[in-house]
């Protein structure tokens, strides 16, 4: 026996987002799920392609380690600073935190910034940093380059969203239905054969 919606507000909200992505759909002259595709392809390539970019920008540049450096040190919340200032220090320490880790997975498992490709993370916390101090110059440099990278393009998120929603329709109109359209007419042109 299927289970009845008990909050009538859940029902409005669920009718609103229907009538919406309905409209928005009508509007732009593309399915929904062809919408909802694009935006997702979208918005990872936005997110990689931003990462390779700042990398490689921090990296000419040489700004990876002082700004990781900045993170580490000195921003902490001292006396006479704004909230904003005090939240935005407070976020990019965060990230910087979280790009870490992210630059340490990467780098272990597909050998990229000087790890050995398939090594194992460390296992106590003495040994992360004993590892972190055996790092030549380079090497650390580029792990810095990509913690900026990862911290950079999460700070551009509400660029990246926007963005990738205004691209949709015309992504969806002029490269994911015409795949999908060849796709279902090629299947149905060669349809599998039994099994002997």
């Amino acid at each position: 026996m299927a289970k009845q919606n008990t909050n009538p507000r859940n029902g409005r909200l669920t009718g609103r987002y229907r009538e919406a992505l309905g409209a928005l759909s009508a509007r732009t002259g593309t399915a929904l799920p062809s919408l909802i595709f694009s935006f997702a392809v979208l918005h990872e390539v936005t997110a990689v392609a931003s990462l390779i970019g700042i990398f490689y920008g921090a990296r000419a540049l040489g700004v990876g380690d002082r700004l990781v450096q900045a993170a580490q040190t000195n921003l902490s919340s001292p006396a006479g600073q704004s909230s904003l200032e005090g939240w935005i220090k407070g976020q990019w320490k965060t990230w910087v935190t979280e790009g870490e880790v992210w630059a340490e997975k990467v780098g272990r498992r597909y050998g990229f910034f000087g790890f050995e490709k398939g090594s194992a993370m460390p296992s106590a916390f003495g040994d992360e940093a004993k590892v972190r101090a055996q790092m030549p110059g380079r090497i650390a440099g580029d792990v810095a380059n990509a913690i900026v990278a990862y911290g950079l393009t999460k700070a551009i998120a509400p660029i990246r969203i926007p963005l990738s929603m205004y691209l949709s329709p015309a992504f969806s109109r002029r490269l994911v239905d015409p795949v999908s359209r060849n796709i279902i007419r090629f299947s149905r042109r060669n349809p599998p054969s039994p099994p002997p």
